[in-house]
């Protein structure tokens, strides 16, 4: 029997616990996992799950240095605290669970660099797209390929968000406050609409998949914030839909750089992402030989989460149940890497970009623009005029793909242009 500390009894550790103590119909070596404490903030709070007081602590620290608890499971959220139990925790010996996306992409050089030295497993399935399979895959299961691209809507709160839009017709701030209402979007929903979160998460998947450790601040990160309902609209006239997509690739040229962004994106609607709606997640890996893989599901959620949390559980236990521990970690759940990758600057990332005008409604307005962007080397896909706001026509170019430098170089190049002297960028946004 192998004994687990948890930390936290909120949503995704309240599904914890109830798959722990209902194991039947489960994975048999779910028996062999003793819920031995708990840490909570207050002890006497009414709850959806009855435990017993006495496994009940407001004693966190005490948990993580428990000399019978075998594994740890943090899901308090955060981070300084987070990772100051986790690095604790390991010193004392124990493996680690989490779905503490934000504490593994700020300090996971840290912690995965003192578990190595322990001999001690950190394991994070929970932490990327809820009870959607990704981390362990990564690892194993596409382990004979070489990851070039991947893509993911990976936060359900914008997801929902700009599915609301586009479906209702709503704008941003009406349908953020119906997700905060429903429970879908946060109080604080910062982390979520700015792109934090995904940034986050992609930083976990670009480390397994590219095999390096990435620094948080190479991610070039967008949230949806500007997304208006005109450019939802525009955007489907155009055959486009508009999500909020996280992407690490390999560099088209050097092959040993990557690039790594978040942002609003129109997405083809033929896209296999084009159709991932509501609160729902997807990832889409692109691999040599395999090609494209989807993986789709619910991307948070107590059940979800939990699944996946009690899934890293079952994996240590196999493992140490096999006594597979004595010399080293097994290479095919510990992530050994120590070198960073190199990320490419964002002006040399090559995309297609949607960019939307507010003109002077006169003649040779859209000859003007398409003259600035030939003068930077930007070729147009397609450049329409496709509405009016009060007496401005609204023009909406659609480039071919093109360096982000050379585009900025253009719109710059717009907006110094003498013979055009009444004109507003509305929005940019890239195209995948």
């Amino acid at each position: 029997m192998y004994k687990v500390g948890l930390l936290g009894l909120g949503t995704v550790g309240t599904g914890t616990a109830e798959i722990l103590l209902n194991p039947a119909g489960r994975n048999p070596l779910i028996r062999d996992l003793d819920l031995h404490r708990v840490g909570v903030k207050t002890i006497g709070k009414a709850r959806e799950i009855q435990l017993p007081t006495e496994i009940l602590t407001t004693d966190l620290e005490g948990i993580v240095t428990d000399p019978d608890v075998d594994i740890v499971v943090e899901l308090i959220g955060g981070t300084d605290r987070a990772r100051s139990l986790i690095l604790k925790a390991i010193e004392s010996g124990k493996h680690i669970v989490t779905a503490n996306k934000a504490v593994i992409a700020r300090h996971g050089a840290e912690i995965f660099s003192a578990a190595q030295a322990a001999g001690v497993y950190v394991l994070i399935e929970a932490a990327v797209g809820g009870g959607i399979p990704i981390i362990q895959p990564l690892k194993q299961s596409l382990g004979a390929n070489r990851i070039q691209k991947i893509t993911g809507i990976i936060n359900g709160t914008t997801n929902y968000i700009l599915t609301q839009m586009q479906d209702v017709g709503a704008d941003f701030a009406d349908v953020l406050a119906e997700a905060q209402r429903l429970g879908y979007a946060e109080a604080d929903p910062t982390a979520d609409v700015d792109g934090f979160d995904a940034a986050d998460k992609i930083s976990i998947l670009a480390s397994l998949a590219f095999n390096g450790r990435i620094r948080y601040e190479d991610i070039e990160r967008e949230g949806i914030r500007t997304v208006s309902v005109a450019d939802i609209n525009y955007a489907q006239q155009l055959g486009f839909t508009i999500k909020l997509l996280a992407i690490a690739q390999q560099d088209h040229h050097t092959h040993d750089q990557l690039q790594l962004r978040v942002g609003p994106t129109l997405v083809p609607k033929d896209h296999p992402l084009a159709s991932v709606n509501g609160v729902f997640n997807a990832i889409l890996v692109e691999a040599d030989p395999l090609g494209q893989v989807m993986f789709y599901g619910p991307g948070a959620g107590k059940g979800a989460t939990a699944s996946a949390v009690v899934s890293d559980l079952l994996n240590i236990t196999a493992l140490l149940q096999g006594e597979k521990l004595e010399d080293a970690l097994h290479p095919m759940l510990a992530c050994p890497h120590e070198d960073y990758c190199q990320v490419a600057p964002i002006t040399e990332l090559e995309t297609r970009f949607y960019a939307r005008f507010r003109c002077g409604d006169r003649p040779g307005v859209i000859g003007h623009l398409g003259t600035c962007f030939g003068d930077q080397g930007v070729s147009i896909e397609s450049v329409v005029q496709i509405g009016y706001q009060g007496d401005h026509a609204e023009v909406v170019v659609v480039t071919h793909e093109v360096t982000e430098g050379q585009f900025r170089q253009a719109v710059e190049a717009i907006h110094a242009y003498e013979a055009i002297d009444d004109i507003q960028v509305a929005s940019i946004l890239r195209v995948l």
